[in-house]
């Protein structure tokens, strides 16, 4: 049990029988009231979002999450069909896979999430590296600032990049943020 003060993102309690992932947490104090917690919360099992307020002395159940390294393998609609070292095969329904869809490739290393034995989710590394399928040339000239232009990837996902980077050159984006953060060799 942890106190709603000491609850942060990315952990995984227990709201009204639902297990809820913590998006984002903001401890507030006042003067004159009691200090609360505001947190906003994601359902693991309905992907249902919600936000709400909690004295900073309110208990909760934490709940610890299975992970299991795998490879993703194919999709078949609706289902992401993942399969770890021991040939064990683990589907996820595609509403829960998330941004995780934008860098999906055959062969990618990730981590299924379970809970109560089911997979739930998909979690990849930090950062991916993808070749860049199209993007439109530089204008010359445009150099004020921090000019960015479009850029897609193999999966059809849109990444704003700076002017140099051109078709067919391999870039380094932060899965998090779906941002650019480099041009790789």
């Amino acid at each position: 049990m942890k106190t709603a003060q000491e609850i942060r993102v990315g952990n995984v309690i227990m709201v009204s029988d639902a297990p809820m992932v913590i998006v984002r947490t903001e401890f507030v104090k006042s003067g004159r009231n009691a200090s609360v917690v505001k947190m906003k919360m994601k359902n693991l099992l309905s992907g249902q979002g919600q936000e709400n307020a909690y004295r900073s002395d309110d208990k909760f159940e934490m709940v610890v999450l299975e992970r299991k390294e795998a490879t993703f393998s194919y999709f078949a609609d609706p289902l992401y069909v993942l399969m770890d070292a021991d040939y064990n095969q683990y589907e996820v329904e595609s509403e829960n896979m998330g941004d995780a869809i934008n860098y999906l490739q055959d062969g990618m290393q990730c981590e299924v999430v379970f809970y109560n034995e089911k997979a739930i989710s998909v979690e990849l590394p930090t950062t991916v590296v993808r070749e860049v399928v199209y993007t439109e040339p530089a204008v010359k000239g445009d150099t004020s600032g921090k000019v960015l232009k479009p850029a897609k990837i193999a999966t059809g996902f849109s990444v704003s990049v700076p002017l140099f980077v051109e078709q067919g050159d391999k870039i380094e984006i932060d899965t998090r943020t779906g941002e650019y953060k480099s041009r790789s060799k």
